[in-house]
C-alpha cells in the first residue's frame, strides 16, 4: 500500500509570523513547500492556535498561555490567529484549530487524518521548539511516518532550532530539506 502524506503548515498564523519582524522572504520556504504538495495532489492541512471569547479553554496554571486572558487577542476571530496570506489556505484546504502546543490538542487534526488515511505527516511551523516538536513527539507515539522540513520550521533561538533538528528530531522522523522533499517527489 502507497504512504498517503499530507502537509501540515503550523502557526503560519498574522500574531506568530509578525514577532519574526517583517520579513517575508522567511516564508519563502513555507511558499515553496505549500506550493509542491498542492502540485502532487498532497493534502495542506493549516494548524493555528486561537482561543474562544471568554478563554475558557487557559487554564491559570498553564504557563504558557494564561497571560492572554489578561492581554487579550488570540481568539478564533482575532486577525492575529488568521494563517498569513502568503501562504493563504485554498478553500478546500482545512485549517484546524488546536488549544495547547501540538497540533494535536483539542484539535479535529486526528479525525481529518483518519478520514483521508493520511499515515505519513510533513511537518513545517514556527516554533521548532514548540510546536513542530510537540506535534512530532504526538505524531511519533501514534505511528505516523514523519518528516521535518528543516528549513520550513523557524525558532527564535537558533541554537535550539539546530540541536532539534540535528540531534532530536532525526530519531523519530527523516530530517530535510525543502528542496530535497520537492526533488523525492518528481
Amino acid at each position: 500500500m502507497e504512504n498517503k502524506t499530507a502537509l501540515l503548515v503550523m502557526d503560519l498564523q498574522n500574531g506568530i509570523v509578525s514577532r519574526l519582524g517583517d520579513n517575508d522572504q522567511l516564508l519563502l520556504p513555507f511558499q515553496k513547500a505549500v506550493e509542491a504538495a498542492r502540485q502532487h495532489n498532497i493534502p495542506v492541512i493549516f494548524v493555528r492556535v486561537a482561543f474562544s471569547e471568554g478563554y475558557p479553554e487557559i487554564n491559570p496554571q498553564n504557563r504558557a498561555f494564561s497571560a492572554l486572558k489578561s492581554v487579550g487577542g488570540m481568539t478564533v476571530s482575532d486577525i492575529s490567529t488568521q494563517i498569513h496570506e502568503l501562504v493563504k489556505p485554498e478553500p478546500n484546504e482545512p485549517v484546524v484549530t488546536k488549544y495547547r502546543v501540538s497540533a494535536f490538542a483539542g484539535s479535529n487534526l486526528e479525525v481529518i487524518l483518519k478520514a483521508k488515511q493520511i499515515d505519513t505527516l510533513i511537518l513545517s511551523g514556527i516554533s521548532t521548539s514548540g510546536v513542530v516538536l510537540s506535534t512530532l513527539r504526538e505524531a511519533a507515539d501514534k505511528d505516523y511516518t514523519i518528516k521535518v522540513l528543516s528549513d520550513a520550521c523557524l525558532d527564535t533561538d537558533q541554537e535550539v532550532h539546530r540541536v532539534l533538528t540535528e540531534k532530536v528530531f532525526p530519531r523519530q522522523a527523516e530530517v530535510l530539506t525543502v528542496d530535497s522533499w520537492m526533488e523525492s517527489l518528481e
